[in-house]
Order: structure tokens, then sequence, then C-alpha cells
């Protein structure tokens, strides 16, 4: 079964999707409306040791129409999801979102953001 996962930050980039898949994902541009991006400090160590930014990207529920993110909307399987989740830092967390297009897809927010 494909699942949708909208990007906003580094699964966009091919070689990361490489990395972590083995392969590239087929995606599209899509918007999510309501939320606006905010920047963290990742404090989780297995994270920072892959070479990650300290300060990461999250986003925050406006519930706001003029407020928007865009991003990537990425088709991928549901173990692959998985290693999505694995990937992420330990206080992100997966959340349903419906995008513009009106796909429905999964987005990672920080635990205290939503």
């Amino acid at each position: 079964m494909t699942e949708h996962l909208f990007s906003y930050g580094t699964l966009q980039n091919q070689q990361t999707q490489l990395e972590l898949f083995g392969r590239t994902l087929d995606g599209s541009p899509d918007i999510l409306s309501g939320y606006k991006k905010a920047t963290i400090e990742i404090k989780d160590e297995a994270f920072l040791a892959k070479g990650d930014e300290q300060y990461q990207q999250t986003l925050l529920p406006t519930k706001d129409k003029n407020d928007f993110i865009k991003g990537t909307v990425l088709e991928l399987t549901n173990e692959e999801l998985l290693l999505a989740d694995k990937y992420e830092p330990e206080n992100y967390k997966r959340i349903k979102v419906v995008l513009e297009s009106g796909k429905e897809a999964w987005v990672y927010v920080a635990v205290d953001a939503s």
C-alpha cells in the first residue's frame, strides 16, 4: 500500500532518500495550509550523530489559511514510512494532514508543536 508523506525539509533531498530508503522517491509539489515553520533545537544525540543540524525546522499549527508551507508529497511504502520514523529526531511525531491537492498525507512535527 502506498503512503503519502509531506516533506518540507531534508526528506526532499535525493541523497537523503538514497541513504535512507535505497532509492529516490516519487513525489510532487504540494502545499499544507494552516501551518507555519518554526526553528527548534534538536537534542537527540543519535540524530545529531548522523551529521544533521542541531537546529531544525518544524511546523506550528495556526489554523489560519493564509499561513502555508510549500513542500513535496512523497510516495513510499509502509515499511519506508517506518524507516522515516526512525530517521526523525526523537521529539518529532507523525500526524495526518490534508494537503491543498486533497491528498491525505503524514507529516512530522515536533511533539510540543501540535
